[in-house]
């Protein structure tokens, strides 16, 4: 998510030059314009504030967990970990280009953008009851600075310093441009204890269950099978506007499962309670079972407006094989969307054009004049694609096996320098074009299987190894592999993460999410000019630049996509009338006594 100022500090800072050194006190910071909630506000417009407080709800997760730190790269963590811990502000489901303080009763920041400070809530305290101070603070970003993930690493990567000014004031200073993104990148700051932390050691993986200031303490687990979370009745923010009628649930249980087949039948015989659904042939055929057809069991999609980003199968250009563009267009046309569409997801989705897909930041139509001024320098080592119309996808016929696009892959192939020789697609070397699609899904098999019988046609040797979730983590880390399903998410402001998702300096980050392995200057210049952009009209020219370059350059097979949310849940809930815009916020739903009892007693 990006950062920028109020839009009052903004006019303001052009007829104060003081504020430089000053800057303004606010209770948010907004991208667009001023924040949807003035500093008065009561309550978020999406909640119930009168929700009731009380019952057990059990979830599920995929994989397993080893570990109860989640803020370094080593082990895996188990699912529910933000339940326990604060950020200094938070952004809501309905705002979600804005932030409002959390930890932080109030937030500085100056006109050229040099550093933020946050002033904190004098109630805000740890679960132990002691105050939570601005050495807590500056101590968990040197921490994750220098223990953390390597993402957050680069995320952070402009921030230069932090000092403490007072026990409830903490300044960060930053380098480099004008950045718009890092004062709200630094709202998403997460906060632990020092002196709790300081003895178990930050930088170590831990079962060993740890409390902080958020609204739930851990209240049992065994590893790789559950873990449950207890509300706290002491949590210092439960009446803070931005968590009224949230965290409404005594109890919070997730069990682990290794495999998706199963957890369906799982929440059919009542194991857990709620699921969202992101297979469309399940979504169409999986839940016409008795508690459905009594009514026990709900399903509903309801409509969102977040960015959808992109997911699809993802080209490892770090291998040779997939460093010709040509290679990587063919193989993309080779997969029959229409068909698949049409057998697999019973047409429940579109085609993804975009790396900001469902945004205002997607490339459209040819070039604006202020993309030609980003593009233009860098012509001649762009595709010429790039500055003509915008990326659409390949169209297929929907047979299954389009020969018209089958023939224009042989002839890229053929053009790139690979050859079918003995049956095989060789280059000049004799080396053949193998590859090892991984997976962790096996779900993923059905739909890659297809398109490995067209790449045989080709002369490509496709085949799938699906691995379990912990030796996935490892060989992705590892770069081994030749392709995976993966994709990028998208928030509605562009900024820093990007540099995590496509950088040259990601490209060799074992924790970053640069799956393709893209070492590219122009990419990398787009990039700064997404992060340093002065203004939201800026910031859609730059990314919409970016945009071009990364669909044209054929990364991957583009996936598809769904404007709306898949939910089931058996029918123990309240929640409240109005459902945010960027889709289903859980928290803020309840157990409804009358419902569970009424559920408890029609139970096989």
């Amino acid at each position: 998510m990006r950062t920028v100022l109020l839009s009052a500090l903004l006019a303001l800072s052009l007829t104060n030059p003081t504020l430089a050194q000053s800057g303004k006190t606010s209770h948010a910071l907004s991208l667009i314009g001023a924040p949807k909630y003035g500093p008065d506000f009561k309550q978020l417009d999406y909640v119930n504030p009168n929700a009731p407080k009380g019952g057990e709800v059990k979830l599920f997760a995929i994989g397993g967990f080893d570990s109860l730190n989640p803020f370094i790269p080593k082990g895996d963590e188990a699912p529910g970990l933000g339940l326990i811990y604060e950020t200094l502000m938070v952004s809501p489901m309905d705002d979600d280009t804005s932030e409002y303080g959390l930890i932080a009763e109030s937030v500085e920041v100056p006109e050229d953008l040099s550093w933020v400070a946050f002033n904190l809530r004098a109630e805000a305290k740890w679960a132990d009851g002691k105050p939570i101070t601005a050495e807590d603070v500056a101590w968990s970003f040197e921490q994750i600075q220098k223990h953390g993930d390597p993402q957050m690493q680069l995320y952070y990567a402009n921030v230069q310093k932090a000092e403490v000014l007072s026990p409830r004031k903490v300044k960060f200073s930053f380098s480099g441009p004008r950045n718009r993104e890092l004062p709200q990148i630094m709202g998403q700051l997460p906060v632990v204890q020092k002196a709790q932390w300081e003895k178990r050691g930050f930088d170590r993986t831990t079962l060993e269950p740890w409390t902080g200031s958020g609204p739930y303490r851990i209240a049992g687990l065994e590893a790789n099978r559950f873990i449950v979370y207890e509300r706290r009745s002491d949590w210092w923010a439960k009446d803070l506007p931005v968590n009224k009628g949230r965290y409404n649930f005594d109890r919070i249980r997730y069990d682990l499962y290794r495999d998706t087949t199963v957890t369906l039948e799982a929440f059919k015989s009542g194991q857990y309670d709620f699921r969202r659904e992101n297979i469309a042939r399940v979504w169409a055929t999986g839940y016409d079972f008795p508690a459905a057809q009594q009514g026990l069991v709900r399903k509903e999609e309801l409509a969102h407006e977040r960015p959808s980003g992109l997911s699809g199968f993802v080209f490892n250009i770090r291998r040779a094989k997939f460093q010709d563009v040509r290679v990587r267009r063919a193989l993309t046309l080779a997969f029959d969307y229409e068909w698949t569409n049409k057998t697999f997801f019973f047409g429940g989705y579109s085609r993804s054009n975009s790396y900001f897909e469902n945004s205002d930041f997607a490339a459209r139509g040819e070039p604006s004049a202020a993309e030609l001024k980003l593009l233009e320098p860098f012509r001649d080592r762009l595709p010429k694609e790039v500055f003509g119309p915008a990326y659409q996808a390949p169209v297929s016929d929907g047979s299954g096996q389009d020969r018209r696009n089958l023939r224009e892959a042989a002839r890229l192939l053929k053009e790139a320098g690979w050859d079918v020789k003995d049956g095989k697609l060789r280059n000049a070397r004799g080396e053949a074009l193998d590859i090892e699609f991984l997976l962790s899904d096996p779900t993923y098999e059905r739909i890659v299987a297809p398109w490995a019988q067209n790449l045989q046609r080709l002369g490509v040797t496709l085949t799938m190894r699906t691995v379990d979730s912990a030796q996935y983590i490892a060989r992705i880390r590892s770069f081994d592999y030749d392709m995976i399903f993966s994709g990028w998410g998208q928030s509605n402001s562009p900024g820093n993460e990007q540099r995590s998702f496509f950088s040259s300096a990601a490209a060799d980050n074992t924790s970053s999410s640069n799956w393709i392995g893209l070492k590219d200057p122009v990419v990398d210049k787009l990039i700064d000019a997404v992060i340093y952009a002065p203004d939201r009209d800026s910031l859609i020219t730059a990314t919409r630049a970016l945009d071009r370059v990364l669909t044209w350059g054929q990364y991957l097979v583009p996936g598809w996509s769904l404007r709306a949310d898949r939910i089931a849940y058996w029918d123990k809930f309240g929640r409240p009338n109005k459902t945010p815009k960027n889709g289903v916020d859980f928290m803020a739903w309840w157990v409804d006594p009358a419902k569970a009892a009424k559920l408890a007693g029609a139970k096989p």
